[in-house]
């Protein structure tokens, strides 16, 4: 798989959802932060979006879309300045999936939810996105209109797994959104992602580095170096090095070793593989060495890490 795919299949979802709006005159709805990505798109009409962190609203016409992956606190309404009111007081006269009449209607019509994930990993998944994707191009609204014009349909006319069609189609949506923003070489990003965005999506809109991401991701147990990487983007070094830090944030052995933790986590959530099977598979000679670098990226052992993923699962019922 390439590098995005990648990283989306390790988001496993754990729950979902989406509704409708149809908002008139005057208001301002204030949603809390949640873990997970957050989704609004918009059919008619207009709003603004504020989100916390940016210091400018963010105007959203007919057809846009955003994502803020991190799931950052949000206030949409048709003027900023408004006061906004708490969110959960308006939706909960909605079923799930339904769609809310407020203020009267007829102004504005657009679609909101969010995606949750399971495994504690997927905070640093999460972590890696842009922290405002901004899909206002034309030509990939138009890309997107289908999709969001399919959930709305469900929503308006519920049928027999109807909710499962929406879900399906909430997720094709989600990965068109980031697959246009990556196509569009990251100038989709918002606020302060706008200036210069650092992250690994960004790297993959240039095709020096991106040579080196797809290389890691698709044997990340070879024992890369420096050098090799940099041969693989075709560079020197030292403006390898230099250029992958500026446009990712870190540097190319800290991304693979982050990228293969992130793969050891999988597994030790999804598989019944050992430490000592799992060390060897991603470029470990020992398990010392990988549990060391395990510690420094997902923040605990190996051991503290599976058995949390034990007692998640019991607690959801899974196990």
């Amino acid at each position: 798989m390439d590098p995005l795919s990648d990283v989306l299949s390790l988001l496993k979802p754990r729950s979902y959802m989406f509704r409708g709006l149809d908002a008139g005159g005057q208001w301002s709805l204030y949603f809390k932060a949640m873990q997970g990505i957050r989704c609004y798109a918009l059919l008619e009409g207009e709003f603004w979006l504020s989100v916390e962190g940016y210091p400018e609203p963010i105007h959203l016409k007919e057809g846009d879309c955003v994502l803020l992956p991190g799931g950052q606190p949000a206030s949409l309404g048709s003027d900023p300045a408004l006061p906004a009111v708490d969110a959960s007081k308006v939706f909960p006269t909605a079923k799930e999936g339904g769609i809310v009449t407020y203020n009267g209607g007829g102004d504005c019509y657009g679609l909101g939810g969010y995606f949750e994930f399971a495994g504690r990993h997927a905070s640093v998944l999460l972590g890696i996105l842009p922290a405002v994707v901004h899909i206002r191009k034309e030509s990939d609204k138009k890309a997107l209109r289908g999709s969001l014009e399919q959930i709305m349909q469900e929503l308006r006319e519920p049928q027999p797994g109807g909710s499962l069609i929406a879900r399906h189609l909430a997720h094709l949506m989600l990965i068109q959104a980031l697959r246009l923003f990556l196509a569009n070489g990251a100038e989709g990003a918002a606020g302060a992602d706008a200036a210069g965005g650092v992250g690994w999506i960004y790297a993959l809109s240039d095709k020096q580095l991106s040579a080196a991401i797809h290389a890691m991701h698709e044997d990340p147990a070879r024992k890369w170096t420096l050098q090799s990487l940099a041969e693989r983007s075709c560079m020197s070094r030292s403006t390898f090095a230099l250029k992958f830090k500026t446009l990712v944030g870190e540097s190319p052995m800290d991304y693979l070793t982050r990228w293969r933790m992130l793969l050891a986590g999988d597994r030790l959530m999804n598989t019944s593989d050992s430490i000592s099977v799992i060390a060897p598979s991603l470029g470990y000679e020992s398990e010392s060495a990988f549990s060391t670098a395990f510690k420094r990226v997902m923040q605990c052992s190996p051991r503290e890490y599976s058995m949390s993923q034990t007692e998640l699962s019991r607690s959801s019922g899974l196990c």
